[in-house]
């Protein structure tokens, strides 16, 4: 079977691996970055608003898939959406509800609302021209299942390679800490940050480090930045220097307030760090419960610090916790498990 893949290019390394896998086991794949080959209004750039695309038709002539997978619902799945060749979409998040935050903030000016009524007629086209849907999780398979009964879907969990994830040189950073790697480009998700004002305040002791951008940084940064025991450390290159990050930290915290399948959560534990993570979504389908870490429901600020202090006192038990979070993760999402299960999921669609 030929598989071509349009990614998006904040998940070319990782797809890059995907890729390689479904290869090493015998599927014929060709990678490519989506806007190169499809493109047009509301791009950011002008130029491309009247593109012909003639480049995505060439490519399908050329290289002739039995399938396309595309990692999010732009041009790349709109023109796959036109041709005979049956189209998979893997959906990373909740689609429906981003929508909805982003018409309410980001989105909310007379000219944007313009540009995310064409992203989400080109979403909603390319949901409905898909053959197949992966939700990254069984919680936002349930969200699809809402939205189109109909449609075949199985879960693709976010794969990653264990080998990539090793002790680093570290970084000088005070101790005990607790290290934090998310973005800040959803709304609802950066909130939860502020669950650490409580912490902080209880919890002077320990430095706690956040690593991550975007558009809503400062909601978070113009509390969490008084005091004196939380520091930003802006983005750091990956991954090289968030190995480094998380060989240093004591313990790893997500507090987020809306996620699917963050990839952090399992570097995490790969790093044999113990986790604390916010009860939302997916979450919980990445760690195993008061064996890898500690699930806490969104806003007990209290929990955290009952949590961390546990972890801060037992030595024996950060190590436990981290060995078995590596074991976890090796045995449930290294790229090798996803891509054969892939290779099962698709193989009704092989000629």
């Amino acid at each position: 079977m030929k598989l071509l893949i349009g990614g998006s290019i904040s998940k070319m390394f990782h797809l890059k691996e995907f890729s390689e896998m479904l290869r090493k086991n015998g599927m014929d794949t060709k990678l490519v970055l989506d806007i190169e080959y499809a493109d047009g209004f509301p791009s950011r750039k002008v130029s491309k608003w009247f593109t012909s695309n003639n480049k995505f038709r060439n490519l399908i002539d050329e290289f002739k898939p039995d399938l396309i997978l595309v990692d999010r619902q732009r041009h790349f799945g709109l023109e796959a959406s036109k041709t005979n060749v049956p189209l998979i979409v893997h959906l990373r998040g909740n689609y429906w509800k981003e929508m909805i935050m982003a018409r309410e903030t980001l989105y909310s000016s007379k000219a944007k609302r313009i540009a995310i009524n064409k992203w989400d007629e080109i979403g909603q086209k390319c949901f409905e021209s898909a053959d197949k849907i992966l939700p990254i999780c069984r919680h936002l398979e349930d969200v699809v299942k809402e939205h189109y009964p109909e449609k075949s879907t199985d879960v693709m969990y976010q794969g990653i390679d264990p080998d990539n994830w090793f002790e680093g040189k570290g970084m000088k950073l005070k101790h005990p800490c607790v290290g934090l790697v998310q973005g800040a480009v959803i709304l609802e998700k950066t909130q939860e940050l502020l669950t650490l004002t409580n912490v902080l305040e209880k919890m002077p002791e320990t430095t706690f480090y956040w690593v991550g951008d975007g558009p809503y940084k400062k909601d978070v940064l113009s509390i969490l930045e008084r005091y004196d025991n939380f520091k930003w450390l802006g983005t750091l290159s990956y991954p090289e220097k968030i190995r480094d990050f998380l060989t240093e930290i004591d313990v790893y915290a997500l507090l987020t307030g809306i996620d699917m399948s963050p990839l952090t959560l399992l570097e995490a534990q790969l790093m044999k760090k113990p986790v604390i993570a916010t009860k939302v979504g997916g979450v919980p389908e990445l760690m195993n419960d008061k064996e890898n870490g500690f699930l806490v429901d969104k806003g007990d600020s209290q929990k955290i610090i009952d949590c961390l202090r546990v972890l801060q006192d037992d030595q024996n038990l950060r190590q436990k916790m981290g060995e078995s979070g590596r074991k976890f993760v090796k045995e449930n999402f290294s790229w090798e498990i996803i891509a054969k299960k892939f290779i099962n999921d698709v193989k009704d669609f092989e000629r």
